[in-house]
């Protein structure tokens, strides 16, 4: 399981859902992040026959960081992403240098404020789209202050 540093800066928000955001980065030196991989997959559906052998190690730094010296850890608070399968308390790995593309996973600065949203464009606006009906689409505007501050590769949950 990979390391996680703590760094110093947690920022405050003022958005409804996510009153804090604490940002973590990645430790790629640690040895720990090295996990054995079963190359035999596991059913879903009948069991099979399970194996013992260990095919190989599996780096997850390597496996889940495409670009070490931008990607960043964020763990959610709130609820406004939940039919995309993110919930209160999930850790977000973030790629600053991942290109949006349409109705991807962002986390975006409004206003001085930081958001995990869907980004979506439609007839020409552009909108930050919660995952969850009870929260509204935020349409952005030219006069909003707006930053695309990475893309969400990957969500880490608790079992």
């Amino acid at each position: 399981m990979p390391t996680f540093k703590l760094q110093t800066l947690i920022m405050f928000l003022k958005t409804n859902d996510s009153p804090e955001l604490e940002l973590y980065t990645l430790d790629t030196d640690s040895i720990a992040a090295k996990v054995p991989l079963f190359e035999n997959p596991v059913s879903a559906g009948f069991p099979n026959v399970a194996e013992n052998a260990v095919e190989a190690e599996l780096d997850l730094n390597t496996f889940l960081v495409k670009h070490p010296e931008s990607t960043f850890c964020v763990r959610v608070k709130g609820q406004s992403m939940i039919n995309a399968g993110i919930n209160s308390g999930d850790m977000l790995i973030v790629d600053r240098a991942g290109q949006p593309q349409n109705n991807s996973i962002v986390i975006a600065m409004v206003d001085g404020d930081f958001t995990v949203k869907r980004i979506t464009k439609a007839d020409g606006k552009l909108f930050l789209m919660p995952e969850n009906d009870s929260y509204k689409p935020l349409e952005i505007t030219d006069n909003m202050k707006f930053e695309v501050w990475g893309v969400v590769m990957y969500i880490i949950k608790k079992a």
